[in-house]
């Protein structure tokens, strides 16, 4: 299976991703609903989220979707590691990701899990035995593929002394392009798929957020800051501006551009988009007509 592509990101439907203060809150299942109709009516096929998003609930709601929808060719990627309700455990043992799996089959109603990833390492858990379940689940049909999620490289040279990962899905934007040094190189060398999530770095790459302004309502500012604090800066809204300004000489959103720069660098496969709104994925979906050139990409990299 080629994972490529937009992949919609469904870590709000109700929550606020893993966060056990926000579970509940977050996109309502109407709302969760409507962003996923736009999301197949605009041909995305892929969606991405995990067994404790929402406490449980965006599995549960992808899996009512995809059967009231009859969308049978939906792929889906689901993570496990962190707790929900019905489990306080965590981590990667062999034993709890059994458990998890079986679960995250019965909320999305399906038998197979396409791609199944580590959300994050467990210092806990041997990497080796991690991956050992995971090559036996695909063994026994349980999942197709299996990947990692917020690996450095090192935990991805581990990994591939165990196995092989179908993909590598990190944080990585223009604000945010730690894994350009070490983790991409690996990614290509070893023909890893890397989508990555957080493209527009939870909404400060769509204008949003201004210099000298209150935060919009309901944003993620409000909600869960403490991932983008280090981004109140004046350098950082110096370079929003010039990333204003390069949009709208080219005639795009600033969304678009920041997306197109993303898929532009040659060892990203695609990348996840988490919409808060079915409307937010015109921007995203317009990147795909943008092509970038190295030196343009260079020069829009330049601006932090």
């Amino acid at each position: 299976m080629t994972f490529a592509g937009v992949a919609l990101g469904c870590g709000n439907f109700g929550g606020v991703g893993s966060s056990p203060a926000f579970f509940g809150q977050g996109t309502d299942e109407e709302a969760a609903f409507a962003i996923m109709d736009a999301a197949w009516a605009r041909g995305i096929r892929w969606f991405d989220t995990a067994d404790a998003y929402g406490g449980g609930r965006s599995e549960e709601w992808i899996g009512r979707w995809r059967a009231d929808r009859g969308a049978e060719d939906l792929v889906v990627t689901t993570k496990v590691f962190h707790p929900d309700p019905g489990d306080p455990t965590r981590g990667l043992a062999p034993d709890r990701i059994r458990r998890r799996v079986v679960r995250s089959l019965e909320r999305l109603g399906v038998e197979r899990i396409d791609l199944y990833l580590a959300h994050e390492p467990d210092s806990e858990t041997p990497l080796g035995a991690t991956i050992a379940t995971f090559e036996e689940l695909v063994e026994e049909g349980l999942i197709a593929a299996w990947g990692l999620s917020n690996y450095d490289v090192n935990g991805i040279r581990e990994a591939l002394a165990h196995g092989r990962p179908a993909l590598v899905q990190n944080s990585y934007s223009l604000l945010n392009r730690g894994d350009e040094e070490e983790v991409l190189p690996l990614c290509a060398e070893e023909r890893i798929a890397y989508v990555p999530f957080g493209p527009l770095e939870g909404g400060w790459l769509t204008g949003k957020y201004r210099r000298g302004e209150p935060f919009p309502a309901g944003s993620r500012m409000t909600q869960r800051p403490e991932p983008y604090e280090r981004l109140v800066d004046d350098h950082v809204f110096d370079g929003l501006d010039r990333l204003a300004e390069e949009a709208e000489r080219r005639g795009v959103d600033m969304a678009t551009l920041a997306f197109a720069w993303v898929l532009s660098h040659p060892a990203v496969t695609g990348a996840v988009c988490g919409p808060g709104r079915p409307e937010h994925l015109e921007p995203v979906l317009a990147a795909l007509d943008v092509e970038l050139s190295p030196d343009e990409r260079e020069q829009i990299g330049s601006f932090w």
